[in-house]
């Protein structure tokens, strides 16, 4: 779906616009099928490349999605795009679109100033719980955030078997004081799972489930339930076991 057709389905040019700037075709126009449900009421723009964005000028640009495509975070034309979004869109959050996961390229970006990192490996419900947050005003990353913004230095090869037992021992301290039973309440939040949801699936009473969750948001010191998901990247807790979401 091209910039041309997307007046067939604006709300208005005052309503709250996200754009999505992508050269693949299906990626991005399945990006926009994904939004118009998860945020109805919202003017969706999709361009191909930034040299499309006068057209977007006037409107109200609460967030702009670049797809790296492959590039470097550094590269000229990134770099480029970039600034490009900022003279036109500067108070807008710019979310970047990866296939990489590799964590020095996020840690990158948000060095730069990005709200925003999303690999295309993680689930569906991670990524729109991370796309509420940066919306919110928040920073969203797969990674938990305190492993990125201290910078990370190289690694040789056994060096980064240590790095990896170290960043493990620190998750599981950040699990250390939850119950079981908010174990697996956490384990449900993380899937995105409603209230409602968990208390049928845990047989549970839904004022259970709140009190829960009040509990893990005290623990982690956040306020509110995407917060929850980002503080802990996209890991999985089962039984109290810490797995990575395939």
């Amino acid at each position: 779906m091209s910039i041309n057709s997307r007046t067939k389905r604006r709300i208005g040019r005052d309503a709250p616009t996200v754009i999505i700037i992508d050269h693949h075709t299906l990626a991005r126009t399945t990006i926009v099928k994904l939004l118009e449900h998860e945020l109805a009421g919202w003017d969706l723009v999709d361009m191909v490349s930034t040299e499309s964005l006068d057209r977007a000028l006037g409107m109200d640009v609460r967030l702009v999605v670049l797809d790296l495509g492959g590039r470097s975070v550094e590269s000229v034309s990134v770099l480029d795009d970039l600034t490009a979004i900022a003279e036109r869109f500067s108070e807008a959050p710019i979310a970047l679109l990866s296939g990489s996961d590799d964590i020095s390229i996020a840690s990158q970006a948000l060095k730069m100033g990005i709200r925003g990192f999303f690999t295309t490996s993680i689930p569906i419900e991670i990524a729109l719980a991370g796309l509420r947050l940066v919306l919110a005003g928040g920073i969203f990353c797969p990674q938990p955030l305190d492993m990125l913004t201290n910078g990370l230095p190289r690694h040789t090869d056994s060096q980064d078997d240590d790095q990896r037992m170290i960043e493990t021992r620190a998750h599981r301290l950040d699990l250390a004081d939850f119950t079981p039973r908010e174990t697996d309440v956490l384990a449900e939040l993380q899937r995105g799972c409603s209230n409602k949801v968990i208390a049928g699936k845990l047989n549970l009473s839904g004022h259970t489930v709140k009190m829960h969750v009040q509990h893990i948001m005290r623990k982690l010191q956040v306020q509110n339930r995407t917060e929850v998901v980002a503080r802990l990247g996209y890991r999985v807790l089962t039984n109290g076991h810490d797995v990575t979401a395939q």
